[in-house]
């Protein structure tokens, strides 16, 4: 590929925004090139100018008549999947209007266009396969990874989400068909954080799966084998880390899904070599704590004084905790203090210290108590907070929500797993079961609920609240590693922006329509505090936000 195609962007000031220029498309090139596209926008002097006569219907339509017309569209679709389909057929012939309905109609597509759709659209990926998006890794790619990557017809790539396909969602091992999930964060970090396409690299590291449904189906398209494991598992991802910094350095690599053991070890592995961060781990951290901290100002307790219970220990939770034990210091606790206001409960019962079957990460939480099973451990401990990250429904049942609720005047239950189904109550479930006393939050959205004649608008402890923040304020400042302050930061920007009106309604997060202005606000936090770490490579400029402010795609034309 020849240079002058190649390098097609150019940088503006914090972000290095790029626009996608190729001066000698014309004709069906523009038309078939998502990037160009602009369909019947297309003005009769750039009908002229880039060769369009003849290809396209006379009548100019400008972009909010295209958006009426795709939302009109979209509204008569009988499905989610459907949806989801369209939408995806609309990224790929016009990036920009697909970009533009989707910022203009987050609420109601962000729900589409990722969970709980997105688990749906992956187990269904074979099927509804149209057309390519992301990059693929196998086992078969081992030695020319990078020489692969110079396939990739972008060149400024600032932000990558990989997963093996391992863990997705609360779906377990869906393989290839794993990759609707860099393809769908990806989507949000440019609608939620203006991060430009271009700049965007969705990776599936195919390593095979364990999953016999799939590897029995003739329309599967990953590898089709039993996971590689061990050091080849190692070796590929290395391969692929160290590939990514020669072809892209400084871009942001965000591991997404993997199972338990390997998310701990490849973010303990590269976490202080590379730019990256785990959102499971640690963006669920980070929104989890956000809604704690907004918790305390209905339920007015100190921070400082909760006792938090977590059902399930895998990444997420005991992600969560790890980030918590940070705010307790902060707060003024030491280490050992904050570690013992933090329990676990899994499918064996309480985490203490004489069982022999903890993975390391749970060790810190093993505390010196007998067995108990969880709704025993509840009544025992007492805890104001309960966090489910389990993948398991209806674990939240109706006698531990009321213990809850006898125990505390106001109980904060955050039902966590996704997608819906896999949450561990619904609303419903917990304001009806707490008599309208719980502060509730769940993974995917809830409808208003309306108990004993009260309405409830229940929060969302959506990750894009934050990992897209995370990501925008890391690439703005060139930081050269994502640290644990910058998530606390995150978590408290978040927090703040909770306001006194989401409260009175029950919800501990802000609107999702609001979601942009949020990642600002957190892109913010995230670079002042790597500049206050000397991780910032780029000059800080005298006014932070509106430097990335101007910074952030707006996909009108």
């Amino acid at each position: 590929m020849a240079t002058s195609t190649k390098e097609r962007n150019r940088r503006t000031a914090m972000t290095g925004q790029t626009t996608r220029e190729r001066p000698q498309a014309t004709g069906f090139d523009v038309l078939n090139d998502a990037g160009l596209n602009k369909s019947t926008a297309f003005t009769e002097e750039e009908r002229d100018r880039l060769k369009l006569r003849g290809l396209l219907p006379p009548a100019i339509c400008p972009q909010p008549l295209q958006l009426d017309r795709v939302m009109a569209n979209l509204r008569r679709k009988e499905s989610d999947i459907e949806r989801y389909i369209f939408l995806s057929a609309l990224q790929g012939r016009n990036e920009r209007l697909f970009f533009r309905a989707l910022i203009d109609n987050i609420d109601e597509l962000m729900p589409v266009v990722y969970t709980p759709t997105v688990g749906q659209a992956c187990k269904e990926f074979a099927n509804i396969f149209r057309q390519t998006r992301g990059f693929y890794i196998s086992p078969e790619d081992r030695g020319r990874i990078r020489a692969n990557l110079d396939n990739w017809p972008d060149q400024d790539v600032r932000v990558i989400v990989v997963t093996d396909g391992e863990r997705i969602l609360g779906l377990g091992d869906l393989g290839a068909s794993g990759m609707g999930i860099p393809i769908g964060k990806l989507a949000l970090y440019v609608a939620c954080a203006g991060i430009h396409p271009a700049q965007c690299l969705p990776v599936m590291l195919d390593v095979g799966t364990n999953n016999e449904q799939l590897r029995d189906d003739p329309l599967y398209l990953g590898v089709n084998r039993e996971r590689v494991t061990g050091q080849a598992y190692d070796d590929l991802v290395e391969e692929f880390v160290a590939a990514v910094q020669d072809k892209y350095p400084g871009a942001l690599i965000q591991f997404e899904d993997f199972l338990t053991p390997n998310a701990y070890r490849l973010l303990s592995a590269y976490r202080d070599r590379v730019l990256c961060f785990n959102d499971d781990i640690q963006g669920t951290a980070a929104v989890a704590l956000a809604g704690v901290y907004a918790s305390t100002r209905i339920s007015g307790l100190d921070f400082k004084d909760l006792t938090v219970m977590f059902l399930g220990a895998g990444s997420a939770a005991t992600g969560i905790a790890d980030l918590m034990v940070t705010a307790f210091e902060a707060a003024g606790l030491d280490e050992q203090a904050a570690r013992e206001r933090l329990w676990f409960v899994d499918e064996k019962g309480l985490v203490i210290g004489e069982r022999n079957d903890l993975a390391p990460h749970n060790l810190p939480y093993a505390h010196a108590r007998g067995p108990m099973d969880f709704a025993g451990a509840v009544k025992a401990i007492k805890p104001q907070v309960l966090i489910g990250a389990t993948g398991a429904p209806g674990t939240f049942t109706e006698e531990i929500v009321g213990l809850m609720a006898e125990i505390n005047p106001r109980p904060a239950i955050f039902a966590l797993s996704n997608p819906t189904s896999r949450a561990e109550c619904t609303a419903q479930q917990a304001y009806a079961w707490s008599h309208g006393q719980a502060i509730f939050c769940s993974g995917s959205p809830f409808a208003s609920v309306t108990v004993n004649g009260r309405d409830y608008r229940p929060g969302q402890g959506n990750n894009a609240y934050i990992f897209p923040g995370i990501g925008l304020g890391a690439i703005a400042c060139e930081a050269e590693r994502i640290s644990d302050a910058m998530f606390l930061a995150a978590a408290r920007a978040l927090a703040d922006e909770v306001s006194e009106a989401d409260l009175a309604a029950g919800s501990i997060y802000p609107p999702l329509s609001e979601i942009r202005a949020l990642s600002l606000t957190i892109a913010v936090a995230v670079a002042e505090v790597a500049y206050e770490e000397g991780l910032a490579r780029r000059v800080r400029p005298d006014d932070l936000k509106a430097a990335i402010a101007a910074s952030m795609y707006e996909p009108t034309y």
